[in-house]
């Protein structure tokens, strides 16, 4: 999988991938990640790449030009699965979005700033918006981050353990059932018997009746 990242700031969104299961699947080959800063398409003096907006209203907008020139540049190396454009106004990331970007090839994602883009963007060439939360951020640099930890990790081989990613919360619409470690006994507290029995059938017949308990008590929406 290859991943194009187009931001301002691209020097905000690196880190993320210097380390832990990022960086081993970068290294493994098993993904690409590239960053593109909207700087280096403008023609502008100061390599301005935002206005006011028309209409008057606070807060700049980043203008088309300089991003259709790097959709435009991308495009023209390759086929793209998908243009994602990081927004709050946008779908909510789930788990069913990220298992179908997780099977795509090359992808595209495009962080706002600012008062966001020209709608004229929107309209050309983005063919799906996603928000992380009903909240608002400086930039869609840390929603992007949050995007391709999502995707990558669910890519074979990324994982050590590659069933891990299928019993995750959310993946069956549930919440993941509680889990323990050793020791069986801290300070009075013991982990249930049912998961030193050995007995399998019984203990992910356990989780199951855990899973749902949780979501019936934490989250019922996922349960209609």
């Amino acid at each position: 999988m290859r991943i194009d990242v187009i931001t301002v700031l691209p020097e905000l969104l690196k880190s993320p991938f210097e380390a832990s299961i990022l960086k081993r699947a970068i290294e493994k080959g098993l993904v690409e990640v590239h960053f593109h800063n909207i700087r280096d398409y403008t023609d502008k003096s100061y390599n301005q790449v935002d206005d006011y907006q028309f209409g008057g209203g606070a807060g700049m907008v980043l203008m088309i030009e300089p991003i259709d020139k790097c959709i435009s540049k991308l495009k023209s190396e390759r086929e793209y699965d998908e243009v994602i454009y990081m927004t709050p106004d946008g779908e909510t990331l789930n788990q069913k979005t990220a298992n179908k970007f997780s099977l795509y090839e090359n992808i595209i994602i495009l962080c706002g700033h600012y008062k966001g883009v020209d709608q004229r963007v929107r309209d050309a060439f983005i063919t799906k918006e996603i928000s992380i939360g009903d909240y608002v951020l400086s930039g869609g640099e840390l929603g992007a981050a949050v995007l391709c930890d999502t995707i990558i990790r669910l890519i074979p081989g990324v994982l050590s353990n590659e069933t891990s990613a299928l019993t995750d919360t959310f993946q069956d619409d549930l919440l993941a059932p509680p889990v323990y470690t050793r020791p069986a006994e801290y300070k009075g507290m013991k982990v249930p018997d049912i998961l030193l029995s050995g007995n399998f059938p019984k203990i992910e017949a356990w989780r199951e009746e855990e899973a749902l308990k949780r979501t019936e008590k934490l989250r019922p929406d996922l349960l209609k």
